[in-house]
């Protein structure tokens, strides 16, 4: 069987937990060598552990000179830097009236800025080897939720930055999004909390997808290894719906 990833080199950030961490393992599992990306040190060792040709480095993505310490890394473990997958995100809850400025600050530096700092330190380096950058939006990018004015907003911005790039980088770089919907992780949890019965928000948000079910980290995953592939060569610019069909309701 072909590895998709043979020799590539890749950052995984978000990289333990949720869809960042079963990114990391799909690209694992295609032959990739991976950085990764997280701040908890007790789930980032263990993943280091189990995925042979790769190293974890915990920081805060939100700091400039983690990101170019995480590029870096990639040159100094593994020679190169193929393809750039950010995960990291947070939702920073409340309404604008309720929602404090450090909290806004604190979402929007986490979810948007850091895809500024990380793209800007490895693009030298995707220039020299026609690589990838992807970045994990949301539909949140294109639907508004009650309480998640920060998300919302720095999750269209990541999309917006992300045609730019793709605009400014081509034909030598390849700029994509995806945009999950309601994914099983830790988040969706965290997020239904700003409604008045989480539990039920989840289920009636599992019901209104066509697919009738939650999308599993995995889902998003597979995605993430199509679009960074060479099967996925003549697509940049795009962020790709990846939801089970809630935005057609």
């Amino acid at each position: 069987m072909s590895l998709r990833l043979k020799d590539k080199t890749c950052i995984v950030t978000g990289a333990t937990s949720g869809m960042g961490k079963a990114i990391a393992e799909r690209f694992h599992q295609e032959g990739a060598n991976i950085v990764l990306s997280g701040r908890n040190l007790e789930r980032g060792a263990a993943l280091a552990k189990k995925l042979n040709n790769s190293v974890f480095l915990a920081g805060d993505v939100s700091s400039q000179n983690y990101n170019k310490e995480l590029v870096a890394g990639a040159i100094k473990n593994f020679g190169k830097l193929d393809i750039v997958s950010m995960n990291a995100g947070i939702l920073g809850l409340g309404s604008v009236t309720e929602l404090s400025s450090e909290d806004w600050h604190t979402t929007v530096n986490i979810n948007l800025t850091s895809i500024f700092y990380l793209s800007k330190y490895a693009i030298p380096y995707l220039e020299k080897y026609n690589g990838n950058i992807l970045i994990n939006a949301s539909i949140a990018a294109y639907k508004s939720f009650p309480n998640h004015p920060a998300y919302c907003a720095s999750k269209a911005g990541s999309v917006a930055l992300m045609k730019q790039m793709a605009l400014e980088y081509a034909p030598k770089i390849r700029v994509n999004a995806i945009c999950p919907g309601p994914v099983n992780t830790p988040l969706i949890w965290e997020s239904a909390k700003a409604f008045k019965n989480p539990e039920a928000a989840v289920e009636n948000v599992e019901n209104k997808t066509l697919m009738k079910r939650l999308g599993q980290p995995e889902d998003v995953a597979n995605l993430a290894l199509f679009l960074v592939s060479s099967e996925a060569s003549w697509i940049t610019g795009t962020a790709m719906t990846i939801d089970g069909g809630i935005l057609n309701q």
